[in-house]
């Protein structure tokens, strides 16, 4: 197993690489345990602190740029065929930790505000099985978090869910399902308890004006204001040629009732 304590280029004899053009010595601990493993760090980063286990074999991670945002502190397990893809300008409080499994992935979008305690596991650590068939029960599950979304203080993201662009993930909650976009999503587990939300970055008590009553007080993001769009909201292709179906049979039955009523007055 080899450590590395500094984020700069490097390989060695097992296929394993760092990608980065610069230098950080500070709080950046990487293990290289397996082979063919890759971690790739944008040149314009702004990292806080960094732990990486890459447990297993062809694992990858990749971290895009940032500026202007917090610094980020992550804790990253990468299982074996894995991948963790983490967007532009992604802040976090303090260090989040994100693990995988079993060649899963962890995706992040860009400009994701991350609270502090954090989680975002794509597998549960250890196999939970059926006693009598004997087979797994808590398979691992890849993740998708879009842009511009807010994890709140404590949130737990579980295997299987993604999270649409905008959303805001309630304190403590615990995501084990899908959030459309622009939603409050809160509870264990979590539900959507608002729709059609936007959230900004300014800060209520550090980022002057004071008092933010309106959108006018804040530089809107426009690119995430956007009305929620509920997957379950819209009927699926085949209901609606059923309904169109049903409907186009009973504007004939009524036709037909129509001709027999005027054939009847007539006789």
């Amino acid at each position: 197993m080899n450590h590395v304590t500094t984020l700069e280029a490097y390989d060695d004899d097992r296929g394993n690489r760092i990608e980065f053009s610069g230098s950080v010595d500070k709080n950046i601990r990487v293990k290289f345990k397996g082979r063919n493993n890759v971690l790739r760090v944008a040149s314009q980063q702004n990292i806080a602190q960094l732990f990486v286990d890459f447990d297993c074999d062809d694992g990858l991670v990749e971290i895009g740029s940032s500026r202007g945002v917090p610094g980020l502190r992550a804790a990253i397990r990468v299982g074996d065929g894995c991948q963790v893809r983490i967007g532009k300008n992604v802040s976090s409080t303090t260090t989040v930790a994100m693990s995988t499994a079993e060649g899963t992935s962890i995706t992040i979008g860009d400009d994701v505000m991350i609270a502090s305690d954090i989680q975002i596991r794509a597998d549960d650590g250890h196999p939970i099985f059926d006693v009598r068939t004997g087979k797994r029960v808590n398979a691992a599950r890849s993740i998708v978090i879009g842009n511009h979304v807010w994890l709140g203080l404590g949130a737990c993201v579980l295997g299987g869910v993604t999270i649409g662009d905008g959303t805001v993930v309630g304190m403590r909650s615990v995501v084990t399902r899908s959030l459309p976009n622009n939603v409050v999503g809160a509870g264990s587990p979590a539900k959507v308890v608002k729709r059609n939300v936007a959230w900004e970055r300014p800060h209520l008590t550090l980022d002057p004006p004071y008092r933010k009553p309106t959108v006018a007080s804040v530089k809107k993001s426009t690119d995430y204001w956007t009305l929620t769009v509920d997957p379950g909201s819209r009927p699926s292709r085949s209901r609606e040629i059923y309904a169109g179906a049903r409907r186009r049979t009973r504007r004939s039955l009524k036709a037909v009732r129509a001709r027999a009523d005027a054939l009847t007055r007539r006789a």
